[in-house]
């Protein structure tokens, strides 16, 4: 197996997950990196559509959390960032160590992991970037995260078309 990165070291205390404000992971991660605090952000690279131009970008896997590895002192030195939304305690150490070893190991390994457990069959979404942007419409299988339905439910019809499920947001 290929190192671990330090964070995963059984010493470096407990884990917490940080709930962070609104598209604050990033700076959150440059925060607790400058303290010296040990935490993981996974990120995956993906395609944006910004108009016509096309752009990769890194995001969080999982948006609005980032998982730190210290002491209770630590969680709230990160709080007082004024990035987070709230602090969570883990209660099962061993699982969520278990869990993020497991998708460092994946997302190293390069397989194609999907970040949108959200587009499930019967998700009503809403098409955020790209040509198609402001198209709203209903997931038609998850298999497939890049097929869209759109229905015109008076009518008892509905038409398909692929996008990519980075475009897409769930509505709520």
């Amino acid at each position: 197996m290929r190192q671990l990165p330090a964070v995963f070291d059984e010493g470096t205390g407990l884990w917490h997950v940080l709930h962070t404000k609104s598209r604050q992971e990033k700076s959150l991660s440059e925060d607790l990196t400058a303290m010296g605090i040990a935490h993981y952000l996974p990120l995956l690279r993906q395609v944006r559509y910004y108009g016509k131009r096309k752009a990769i970008v890194e995001l969080p896997i999982f948006g609005g959390y980032v998982f730190l590895r210290g002491t209770l002192e630590q969680a709230y030195q990160a709080d007082r960032t004024h990035r987070l939304a709230r602090v969570i305690r883990v209660a099962d150490q061993q699982q969520l160590q278990w869990e993020l070893v497991n998708l460092h190991v994946a997302m190293e390994s390069g397989v194609g992991l999907s970040p949108y457990p959200f587009l499930k069959k019967g998700v009503r979404v809403e098409v955020v970037s790209g040509p198609l942007r402001g198209l709203q419409g209903v997931v038609e299988d998850r298999v497939n995260d890049r097929r869209l339905l759109l229905q015109i439910e008076m009518l008892g019809t509905a038409v398909s078309v692929e996008i990519d499920g980075g475009m897409l947001e769930p509505l709520e």
